[in-house]
């Protein structure tokens, strides 16, 4: 009597058939993670607050013969994070992955640092922070992170309790942030800001706190946590963000997305409640 066949490796990391929501899809990762969802089988729900942004990259996906969706979300808004799993479930008729990347993030192009020192000013500044960036902040990073994944798992639970869930952290969550790297001839022309530290720590717990409250399900929940990505950095960040890397430089864009595509497939069954980090090694010094 012959036995069945186990699955090969490889075909652990197959996502034909299921469905995923990509949050901030079509930001600097968002649009690798959309796009790995999709290369691996998966039919993939672009969402974001940017509307032409998501129907843009939906429709790439489908030109190059995938299967996607747009779906316009403010996450900080529960009609619209509810919206938007309808309409993975009226197009695709199920829901499998939800990956969490929509955010605020600061960024540093070379012109805004300089126009800050010319003026004296310094972005980020902890004593002067406004009230209101605060809010807002944790409106997006981490109400809206709560908001989506509260609309997510009712369909997963529907189906036999299964499904995946990637909230994407930093190792700003892990570690404090090197304000060193924003030193431009010896004067502070910007500061990591206090809200993005405070609200990635915050998604560490979100994550483990859904783990332990699924437990006995096969609805996992797990961290991804980038280090930092190049994008067009100035030299002077480069540098000084590399020599504070184990392995010399920063990540490139598409550097995350194994990892993205382990905690989204079968391929990592066994885990919920945990982080992932990919990060250089910058957080093993």
């Amino acid at each position: 009597m012959s036995t069945p066949s186990q699955p090969t490796i490889l075909s652990k990391f197959d996502l034909n058939g299921r469905v995923a929501i990509v949050t901030g899809g079509p930001g600097l990762l968002g649009k690798q993670f959309c796009r790995t969802l999709a290369e691996a089988g998966a039919a993939v729900v672009v969402a974001d607050l940017n509307a032409a942004a998501c129907e843009t990259l939906a429709a790439a996906l489908c030109q190059d013969g995938y299967q996607a969706a747009a779906a316009p979300t403010d996450v900080t808004q529960p009609e619209s994070t509810q919206a938007m799993v309808e309409t993975a479930l009226s197009k695709f008729g199920r829901l499998d992955i939800l990956v969490n990347s929509a955010a605020l993030d600061p960024k540093f192009d070379p012109e805004a640092l300089a126009e800050m020192a010319k003026r004296g000013a310094v972005s980020g500044a902890f004593e002067d922070y406004p009230l209101e960036a605060w809010k807002s902040a944790l409106d997006v990073n981490l109400t809206g992170m709560f908001l989506c994944c509260q609309a997510a798992v009712r369909p997963m639970l529907a189906q036999d309790k299964k499904g995946s869930i990637i909230n994407i952290c930093s190792t700003y969550g892990l570690v404090a942030p090197d304000q060193r790297l924003y030193l431009r001839d010896g004067q502070q022309t910007a500061f990591k800001p206090i809200y993005y530290s405070v609200t990635k720590a915050g998604v560490l717990g979100l994550t483990r706190y859904l783990a332990t409250y699924y437990a006995g399900t096969d609805l996992r929940v797990n961290c991804l946590t980038p280090g930092g990505v190049f994008n067009n950095h100035d030299e002077v960040f480069l540098k000084a963000y590399s020599a504070r890397t184990v392995m010399g430089r920063m990540a490139r864009q598409d550097e995350m997305n194994g990892a993205l595509l382990f905690l989204a497939s079968d391929a990592s069954s066994y885990m919920t409640g945990n982080n992932v980090v990919v990060d250089g090694g910058w957080t093993a010094w």
